[in-house]
């Protein structure tokens, strides 16, 4: 029988380096010191503006691309949003969180978190999407790297020091091990289909047999047809073809290769994210069907996180992409009622 395991309370369940070359090349081309940005607006169906832009930020010589959302332009002196930020995973780049999928309804977590009147925050990592490209891998380390450059800019443009994060696979390793370097900016996280210590995982197993080629290779290949697999592996039909399809065609245009950084660490390295360092409110989210990590792994992580305010949702049809999922509205409604919930009065 399908299920939906939501834990509100805090109680335990049951027992269950940057490397870089010389003269690499940089997707964004020659920047100049005050990178430029590009604003648009675009109307929702109720008939609000969700007002968009993008930015540069810098981690040594490398340029990172960073997109916003929200609705309507921000104004001096308003009262400032909750800002969220989307951090991606291994083999797409941020493209994911604000995908356009003709005739099948809503695919932008971007502009669904945006109506509910989050400032949407997303970036491409290093030697993904638009951001630059090193001879680096773009390991988990790089990648908190990464958020510490973004999260400088963000500050700058909201006004604000304490941010949402919300990563999904590797991209919640990301994010879980930048809170672990930066409790002070973290407001709130949510870890979407995360891995802890990766044991049962049937994914990683899988994975864990091209390690030495994830140790003497910094890059490897993401073609469409292993962009498909990201939403078949585990159990075809939680996701629309479409949507994964239209992935397909915006990814590629970045090409037909990604860092093998995550995949070493995830193979090799784990665990990366250590629950006792991770001080704010933690939602896991697991797909039913997610072959990344068994719900033993993640009650494990889940039971070993010092913050009382914690929940672990399982999500029924749904695998190992909760954004790309058809029944992603589940994912919304969990993370939304998560990221507002109340102060609590008795602590």
């Amino acid at each position: 029988m399908t299920k939906s395991t939501i834990t509100l309370s805090g109680n335990p369940l049951a027992r269950r380096a940057v490397i870089k070359g010389a003269g690499a090349s940089l997707v964004a081309g020659a920047l100049a010191d005050a990178l430029p940005v590009q604003t648009a607006v675009a109307a929702t169906p109720n008939g609000a503006e969700i007002w968009s832009r993008e930015y540069w930020a810098k981690k040594g010589d490398v340029p990172l691309w960073m997109y916003r959302k929200r609705l309507g332009e921000p104004k001096r002196g308003e009262q400032p949003r909750p800002v969220v930020f989307f951090v991606h995973g291994s083999s797409i780049s941020s493209r994911v969180f604000d995908l356009n999928v003709p005739g099948k309804g809503d695919y932008s977590v971007m502009n669904e978190f945006a109506r509910y009147g989050f400032d949407c925050w997303t970036m491409d990592h290093e030697n993904y999407g638009k951001s630059g490209r090193t001879s680096g891998n773009s390991d988990i380390a790089s990648g908190v790297g990464d958020l510490k450059a973004a999260i400088g800019v963000v500050s700058q443009e909201t006004g604000q020091q304490k941010f949402h994060f919300l990563g999904e696979s590797s991209g919640a390793l990301r994010a879980g091990a930048y809170a672990m370097v930066a409790p002070e900016r973290i407001d709130r996280l949510v870890f979407a289909a995360f891995t802890y210590r990766g044991e049962g995982s049937p994914t990683l197993t899988k994975r864990a047999e091209q390690l030495e080629y994830y140790r003497s290779h910094n890059m490897r290949k993401r073609d469409r047809d292993m962009i498909r697999s990201i939403a078949t592996r585990d159990k075809p039909g939680t996701s629309d073809v479409a949507a994964v399809e239209a992935l397909a065609d915006v990814e590629m245009q970045f090409g037909d290769q990604v860092p093998t950084g995550t995949y070493l660490d995830m193979t090799a390295n784990l665990p990366v994210v250590h629950p006792e360092k991770v001080l704010a409110p933690v939602l896991l989210v697991r797909g039913e069907y997610d072959g990344i990590a068994t719900v033993a792994d993640l009650e494990e992580f889940y039971n070993k996180l010092p913050n009382g305010d914690r929940q672990f949702a399982i999500l029924p049809g749904t695998a190992h992409s909760v954004v790309l999922a058809i029944n992603r509205q589940l994912f919304w409604h969990v993370t939304r009622a998560f990221l507002t919930m109340p102060t609590p009065i008795a602590t």
